[in-house]
């Protein structure tokens, strides 16, 4: 077990921190760390400890389940600023429905927290990354570079055949994403990564 994952079990009772769901005899809800997306790089703690539902559904909007949801009346009063941003962040996606925006509208947030939240919310329309042949890349995704590339501002090139694991999106361009080219981090253009099989 992580050292990571056993601070955040004991941080929050062994539950999960967005809907208080927990293991039990009959049903295992697979607790695990879920890190909080768009997150500023000066923020030390950006995980929370998530089931396998609400990861499910913070990954997919089409699997959202708004019912599921009406737990964040008991989570919005957390004092973890991680958990804080993303029940910001689902009410927000949410507030359509009615009820969302009448929590959103009582809850309170510190400044620097609340912008973290507004950070990640899509505001206009949707950003999706794509890779050369068209399919979509996700956060945590590995590439393959396809073609030799110069990185700007420095000496190093990215060689054709070069895998890189575990991207970032830059989530105000569909045409970028970043990832570590051995020890630097890089922006690479999406037109000359290739998805690798398997994700």
């Amino acid at each position: 077990m992580s050292d990571l994952l056993k601070q955040l079990e004991d941080r929050s009772g062994n539950i999960c921190e967005l809907c208080g769901a927990a293991d039990t005899l009959e049903q295992k809800v697979e607790l695990a760390v879920y890190e909080v997306p768009d997150s500023p790089k000066n923020v030390k703690e950006i995980s929370i400890l998530a089931c396998k539902v609400c990861r499910e559904q913070l990954e997919d909007f089409d699997k959202i389940d708004v019912n599921h949801w009406r737990a964040l009346n008991d989570s919005m009063w957390s004092t973890v600023p991680a958990v804080q941003v993303v029940v910001y962040r689902m009410l927000d996606q949410l507030k359509a429905e009615g009820w969302p925006q009448d929590l959103l509208d009582m809850m309170y947030l510190e400044d620097e927290t609340r912008n973290w939240a507004e950070e990640g919310i899509q505001r206009g329309p949707q950003i999706i990354h794509r890779d050369v042949n068209g399919n979509i890349l996700k956060r945590g995704d590995s590439v393959v570079i396809i073609k030799d590339l110069d990185v700007k501002g420095s000496s190093l090139v990215a060689k054709r055949g070069t895998a890189v694991r575990n991207i970032s999106l830059v989530h105000d361009n569909a045409d970028q994403i970043e990832g570590r080219v051995g020890p630097t981090q890089v922006v690479l253009l999406t037109q000359y990564v290739k998805k690798t099989s398997g994700e």
